[in-house]
């Protein structure tokens, strides 16, 4: 291979884009609460954006250099407290420091007493929203600990055991005993952590620490319980054989009669399988929705939206004062040039993130007129193509537009991308949506002989009859995310008066 240099010409197409389309793009994405943070961050960071939220009745705020150089004369002055009760001169002299600097005693301009209580107001919602810490899963067993008196030892493979606890696995023992020890631990200590788990499994929530399921419904067992031995059998040796509706084969094994079996089964049910699931690491934030729909005296709902300190975002009237004043130095107003840039294309993408938001969402509430008056089973399909046309975008506009946004609606809080569903094609040529194949499939499993429970074949055949031609695929996919048993799970034995079938 033969390396050379040289100068060519090659020619491509390369997209590139500006800062300013990067961050319009963004701000459309954001939802209302990220939205407000980021104004935050911006006017921290940049002195000419402004919040429009003064009173105009009350005095114009003191530009910066001259309310610092009040306060520097104010500081030079002496104050004087004599101790008399009644001190006409330091009274005197405290009002006329507050009309000397009106921002003497507040940051800017002092609020009005309405405002002052729309602020109480916010506060106290803000505070009433945040989300308490709840006490965690290790918070709760150390506590319980305490009131055992162990030695130091096993103390800490107590408290070890409990740290590998966590809720999302219910509250499970996920590793073995082996590993919590020393590579070289002796047969001594193993027994020191076999009694520590001892001692953790019998700590409140019951269940807590347990090693599989059997061992967690083990666990929750107590004498007190109905039909406490055909319990203890069932989730001793046939777990499996409930999960399945092998009733027949219980009965057979245990000699029990199906009523029997079916009433230990309810109190097994009791039991709970995940007994930590109470307890959380997390805090789960609250949804602010973005959009909220109003309906006219003509029945026909038009989107608003709820855009937060957005709304009073402006540039400040002291900086652009300050860029036509003739005593301006040049490195001064080459600062606010790029100050008001910048801040010029933070407003621009706010009000085009507005504009967006209205039109694509507004365009959603038309299709899906239907669902917000009907229903779930009114929602028709709908793809972001169809949106992205009808408003003159590109889909991934649309895309940007909808993501964690969420729409206030007489039916309740929904995200806009719930609105986006496929669908198929009835006999009759009429769309309808996924949903209404899952409404229509719930139906017919709750109507359904219960000793005689509909097969997915079975299903396809009543919904093709409806005039809804589905695969059968389909509808066993859809059955298992709407956590519908098969047919044989589904099954009642005890309405069914047959004998136990032969092995």
């Amino acid at each position: 291979m033969k390396l050379t240099f040289g100068q060519h010409q090659t020619q491509k197409q390369i997209q590139t884009l500006a800062p300013r389309m990067i961050q319009s793009m963004e701000i459309l994405q954001m939802p209302l609460a990220e939205l407000s943070e980021r104004i935050e961050q911006e006017m921290t960071e940049n002195p000419v954006l402004e919040m429009r939220d003064k009173d105009p009745h009350l005095p114009v705020e003191t530009p910066p250099e001259t309310r610092e150089s009040k306060q520097e004369d104010v500081e030079q002055k002496e104050l004087i407290i004599e101790e008399g009760p009644h001190n006409a001169d330091d009274f005197e002299r405290l009002v006329n420091l507050d009309q000397e600097v009106p921002t003497f005693f507040d940051d800017q301009t002092r609020p009005s007493s309405n405002r002052v209580q729309d602020s109480i107001d916010r506060h106290t919602d803000l505070m009433a929203n945040v989300p308490e810490h709840a006490e965690t899963l290790q918070q709760h067993l150390l506590q319980q600990l305490t009131e055992w008196e162990l030695n130091p030892s096993l103390k800490k493979m107590c408290e070890r055991i409990i740290s590998t606890l966590s809720p999302r696995d219910g509250g499970y023992l996920r590793v073995a005993l082996a590993d919590l020890l020393p590579a070289d631990a002796d047969p001594e200590q193993l027994d020191v952590a076999e009694e520590a788990l001892a001692i953790v499994q019998s700590l409140d929530p019951p269940g807590v620490a347990a090693r599989d399921l059997r061992e967690c419904l083990l666990l929750q067992l107590h004498p007190e319980i109905p039909n406490y031995h055909l319990v203890h059998q069932l989730i001793q040796n046939h777990l499996e054989d409930l999960s399945e509706n092998r009733l027949p084969h219980i009965q057979k094994a245990t000699g029990a009669t199906i009523a029997e079996i079916q009433d230990a089964w309810h109190a097994l049910r009791r039991l709970d399988p995940k007994p930590a699931s109470r307890f959380s690491d997390e805090i789960v934030e609250t949804v602010t929705p973005d959009l909220y729909l109003v309906q006219d005296d003509e029945g026909r709902y038009t989107v608003k939206m709820d855009e937060g300190p957005a709304q009073s975002l402006r540039l400040s009237k002291y900086y652009l004062q300050r860029l036509a004043s003739p005593d301006i130095t040049r490195e001064e107003r080459e600062f606010i040039r790029r100050k008001i840039t910048a801040a010029q294309w933070l407003l621009e993408a706010i009000q085009q993130r507005r504009n967006t938001l209205l039109k694509v969402s507004q365009a959603i509430v038309d299709h899906q007129r239907r669902f917000i008056d009907e229903g779930p089973e009114a929602l028709e399909p709908l793809k972001m193509q169809q949106i992205a046309d009808k408003v003159g975008v590109h889909v991934t506009t649309v895309s940007r537009a909808v993501d964690d946004k969420w729409l206030d609606t007489p039916r309740g809080l929904f995200p806009l991308r719930r609105f986006f569903v496929g669908g198929t094609t009835t006999d009759d040529g009429e769309d309808i949506a996924w949903d209404r194949i899952r409404l229509e499939l719930q139906k017919l499993v709750d109507a359904e002989d219960k000793t005689n429970p509909l097969s997915d074949d079975e299903l396809v055949k009543r919904l093709k009859n409806a005039g809804l031609n589905v695969a059968r695929r389909t509808i066993t996919k859809y059955r298992q995310k709407m956590g519908i048993p098969s047919s044989r799970q589904r099954r009642d034995w005890s309405q069914i008066n047959a004998a136990p079938p032969s092995p």
